[in-house]
């Protein structure tokens, strides 16, 4: 069986989004489903808006979701001696012609056609046939040169996304596939790549489904095989058009800061276009083992980030305390706080109540840092009839032992010696000591604080 080669083959010209990172994970997880191969190549022949930043951005947004390549990134601008080496054969072989029709010219071919109601396409005017006679080369021009697109017939292909797809050849005018700087263009560079590389299935955004019967034609000219294609329905914004940097999509390392995990992105995206059964939370892991080509959608898939903030608050929660650490740690640093030990044991105690970790750092920045109650919450709980039961629970928590259970018995003696109910004690702890009145079971808590802290805060106002 032939190895499985996919490649990811992003243009450099700004940051890579949600849109743009579907079309890597796709063709990565066909790869690493069938132990094959993932090629990273970089289309820099944008040479006006390429940038290297916009590289970086690329391949640290990779790195962060885990969409490791075999091998690359590979450069078009690195390889421009072997497009003309390819080059040179098509001539050799009467697959190519130069071009001298100007650019005037063809916009008064083009304003000719579109007024007789005709589809804007080169007329062939230079083109070599038998018997033809061209014009006269004229003076001082440098020529494009252009492809000899076949005659008659059709393009055909079985799509994985879209099925059947049939292009007459009658359809496609002769691509320019050099400048007249001699410079191959995107859709001849592309074959080029493809087959160097030996990539056996393309899987990339529908956006590029003209281009596919243009190099389809241009792998026969050179004696091989196209490979498979799977042409990806476009990711709508939540406005429903496409998701593109002008209408305000984020770069994929913004998530990355807004806390989410790389796991539950990866989860959210691989729904985005693609199901297995009613699945809608997995693991990276069981993805892979369900991945292939057969259960890709057909229709666009809209971006939902409320939806996308859920499948991370599952994520967070299944998450192992430990691992969580580390990531909660990362968002404190950024606001200068230090932790200790007891930071996976909070991760644990407050994950079910967030959905990022920069929520959950909010959380954890209570047993660190400050709190700051509000006045509405100290008018209402901290009322003169609980002051001298807060008076009683801060003497018995100076002297237990500073642990859940034993903190849980000073609270009961509390109670029982002053007839409160548990909430009318609890609800004022909680503002004194965590700054609101929801938290996680209070024994727990203040077991996690320091006792220092919470001798402290109960002492305020």
């Amino acid at each position: 069986m032939t190895q499985i080669r996919t490649r990811f083959a992003p243009s450099p010209t700004g940051f890579i989004h949600l849109g743009n990172i579907r079309s890597a994970l796709y063709p990565w997880a066909f790869a690493r489903a069938t132990g094959g191969d993932f090629i990273l190549r970089i289309e820099d022949t944008d040479l006006e808006r390429s940038n290297q930043a916009s590289v970086d951005v690329i391949i640290e947004g990779m790195a962060w979701l885990g969409l490791d390549h075999d091998e690359g990134p590979f450069y078009q601008m690195q390889r421009m001696d072997r497009y003309k080496e390819v080059l040179a054969q098509l001539q050799a072989a009467g697959q190519v012609y130069p071009c001298y029709m100007s650019v005037a010219e063809l916009d008064a071919l083009r304003e000719h056609q579109m007024a007789h109601k005709e589809k804007p396409r080169y007329d062939g005017t230079w083109r070599p046939e038998p018997g033809k006679s061209l014009p006269p080369v004229p003076e001082g021009v440098q020529p494009v040169l252009r492809f000899k697109n076949p005659q008659g017939g059709v393009v055909a292909w079985d799509d994985k996304v879209k099925g059947r797809i049939e292009i007459s050849n009658d359809e496609l005018d002769d691509l320019v596939i050099a400048r007249p700087d001699g410079t191959p263009t995107y859709n001849f560079c592309v074959v080029v790549d493809d087959i160097d590389m030996a990539i056996t299935h393309v899987i990339r955004g529908d956006d590029h489904v003209n281009n596919t019967p243009r190099q389809i034609n241009i792998f026969k000219a050179l004696g091989k095989e196209p490979p498979v294609y799977a042409h990806l329905p476009t990711v709508l914004n939540e406005q429903g058009d496409k998701m593109s940097k002008r209408s305000g999509a984020k770069a994929v390392t913004q998530y990355r800061d807004e806390g989410y995990l790389p796991d539950a992105m990866v989860n959210y995206l691989a729904r985005l276009g693609w199901s297995h059964g009613d699945d809608e939370i997995f693991s990276r892991a069981q993805f892979l083992e369900w991945f292939n080509l057969d259960h890709l959608g057909r229709s666009a898939a809209q971006f939902d980030e409320a939806k996308l903030r859920w499948v991370n608050a599952q994520h967070l929660k299944a998450m192992a305390d430990d691992a969580l650490a580390p990531l909660v740690q990362t968002q404190l640093a950024k606001r200068r706080i230090t932790t200790d030990e007891r930071l996976p044991a909070l991760c644990g105690l407050l994950k079910d109540r967030c959905d990022t970790t920069v929520a959950l750092a909010d959380w954890v920045m209570a047993f660190y840092g400050d709190v700051s109650p509000t006045a509405q919450d100290l008018a209402q709980y901290i009322t003169p009839a609980v002051a001298p039961a807060l008076t009683i629970l801060r003497e018995k928590l100076t002297v237990c032992t500073w642990s859940k259970e034993a903190i849980s018995g000073a609270i009961k003696e509390v109670l029982a010696v002053t007839g409160l109910k548990m909430p009318q004690l609890a609800m004022p702890v909680r503002v004194l000591v965590m700054g609101t009145p929801q938290t996680p079971s209070l024994d727990a808590v203040l077991a996690l604080c320091t006792r220092e802290k919470v001798l402290q805060r109960l002492l305020a106002p």
